[in-house]
């Protein structure tokens, strides 16, 4: 009788803790195995080989039905903190559109839909809604400790996403109603870097694009260019490799493919980590690589006067082909790169993809200390035209592309992101957005000056903005006394940087995107990957 009721009060001590754990987050079950260290404790709470056959029972056949159950299926698991931490605030905000004018490269998918940075120009700017906070409804789906880095949306408006885990990259087809892949392409492997964590490891695992033919252009690990349908003749969803180019006499074994573009004549450019850029003739296979000698780290930009826009560690290069169908740098335009790596970056330099604006500008930042600078330069001549400091002394840094707002830029702070354990126990980044305007004084003298700065505390987000309806969206992380890893989709008004609302996402560290991209769909739904699967955030529908 007596040793019933002690079972019955271990089992209740346990639930009790169960409980608060999920309400009040991870410090309370932090807290219960530190009363573990009292011999008393333990002694009570010694459990019977039933209770240790029964705990054993449950988690193999919680593995068993993770590992039988298909991606998507299941949501991501939440963790703890659901009471200490809001699941919404603001207000539903009223679109204020915006007017952006970029030019259609005739070789991509719409703008918009097309690449990681929505178009030829890396604006990160879309024509499609977000959601507006009526409402918002959170949906989620786990795919294992699988991430998609860079998402796409065909003209059947499915998701197409390169994802990957620690072994190597796969392309996707995702119904973006159910968030289930619909088919599965695997690509080699990614090789092990010594000295490099997996997160860190850029090689083909990044960026792809899909072109006017609804079909995935991506570089591979074992230096090879596929071009993969997404669909076949009846519309349905299908990845068939319809053309292979081999780069390997242009990129040796010890480099590696980051990301491909195409220009306006339809040559499929890239660029390798070491340096190496160059292009494919889609006709004829034909490759031309130089080597600019200084690593990359991002992807590049395309222009309609046929300019290649890249960005190593070093400086902002633009290339061009020459009359002998070569590439060539045009102009070579060195920065600031600091005296070391950043925490929150992946290299030392420049952590931007190259942002083009009317006017010919083209926007990247430095890796200056005390502070980095936003810079704006001619495209003409590679001169500066003028940069502006932003964020802290020594708290400032950015790993992720610019976003156009026609007359200027707003950049991201991840300064102090070093991995996902940073945002772990209620922790996070100093964060903080910046949005620097282009402007031009009576005197035709132009200069950069800062519009807003905002506090939100975006790691890695790679934020969009909406032309529709004026808002900047990002992935959030709030700091939290009690431990929990609180993540929202937050939106901040481009005009004026204040934040319309955010909505809670999920609860722990499967939650975290680690550097993946806020995608704005047709259907106006804002979608984000993270460490374990999708999250897809839209208004209640009417």
């Amino acid at each position: 009788m007596a040793s019933g009721r002690f079972r019955f009060q271990r089992s209740s001590a346990l639930a009790g803790v169960a409980l608060l754990t999920w309400a009040l987050g991870p410090l309370v079950l932090v807290a219960a195995l530190g009363a573990l260290a009292s011999g008393r404790v333990r002694s009570w709470l010694r459990p019977t080989w039933r209770v240790v056959a029964g705990w054993a029972a449950a988690v193999l056949v919680l593995v068993g039905v993770v590992v039988v159950v298909p991606d998507g299926w299941l949501p991501v698991p939440p963790g703890p903190g659901a009471l200490v931490t809001p699941g919404y605030t603001g207000r539903p905000f009223t679109p204020q559109p915006l007017e952006l004018d970029v030019p259609q490269n005739p070789f991509l998918a719409p703008n918009g839909v097309s690449s990681m940075h929505h178009d030829a120009w890396a604006t990160d700017a879309t024509v499609h809604p977000g959601p507006l906070g009526e409402s918002p409804r959170v949906d989620t789906a786990w795919y294992g400790l699988e991430e998609c880095a860079t998402l796409a949306f065909d003209r059947h408006e499915r998701l197409v996403a390169l994802c990957g885990d620690l072994q190597g990259p796969r392309l996707h087809v995702i119904d973006p109603d159910s968030l289930r892949p619909l088919v599965t392409k695997d690509l080699p492997d990614r090789p092990d870097v010594e000295g490099t964590r997996p997160w860190e490891n850029l090689c083909a695992g990044a960026y792809f694009y899909l072109d006017a033919d609804d079909r995935a252009v991506v570089a591979t690990t074992d230096r090879r260019v596929l071009v993969v349908a997404t669909s076949d003749a009846d519309g349905d969803p299908d990845l068939t490799t319809d053309a292979t180019y081999d780069l390997s006499a242009a990129v040796p074994a010890d480099d590696c493919l980051v990301a491909v573009l195409p220009d306006w004549a339809g040559r499929i450019w890239f660029v390798t980590q070491d340096g190496r850029t160059g292009f494919v003739e889609p006709g004829s296979g034909d490759v031309s690589a130089i080597e600019l000698g200084e690593e990359v780290a991002n992807s590049f930009a395309t222009d309609t006067d046929g300019a290649v826009y890249v960005v190593t560690t070093h400086a902002l290069h633009r290339l061009e082909v020459s009359p002998a169908g070569r590439p060539r740098v045009r102009w070579r335009a060195p920065y600031d790169r600091g005296s070391t790596q950043k925490p929150g970056q992946v290299s030392r330099g420049s952590g931007t993809t190259p942002t083009l604006l009317s006017g010919g500008v083209v926007a990247i930042t430095d890796n200056a200390s005390p502070r980095m600078h936003v810079q704006l330069y001619d495209t003409r001549d590679g001169s500066l035209v003028c940069q502006e400091s932003v964020f802290d002394d020594d708290a400032s840094a950015t790993d992720n592309s610019l976003v156009s707002v026609g007359s200027g830029v707003v950049v991201e702070n991840n300064h102090g992101y070093s991995g996902p354990w940073r945002t772990m126990l209620g922790r996070t980044t100093p964060g903080g957005f910046a949005r620097v305007d282009l402007v031009t004084g009576k005197d035709g003298e132009r200069t950069c000056e800062t519009v807003w700065t905002s506090e939100v505390s975006a790691p890695t987000s790679v934020a969009k903005l909406s032309l529709a309806t004026g808002l900047l969206y990002a992935y959030e992380k709030q700091k939290n006394w009690w431990g929990a890893n609180a993540w929202y989709l937050v939106a901040i008004d481009v005009r004026t940087g204040r934040t319309a609302y955010r909505v809670r996402t999920g609860l722990g560290t499967l939650m975290n995107n680690h550097y993946s991209a806020v995608t704005l769909g047709p259907d106006g739904a804002a979608y984000v990957a993270t460490l374990a699967g999708m999250v897809r955030v839209r208004d209640r529908a009417d």
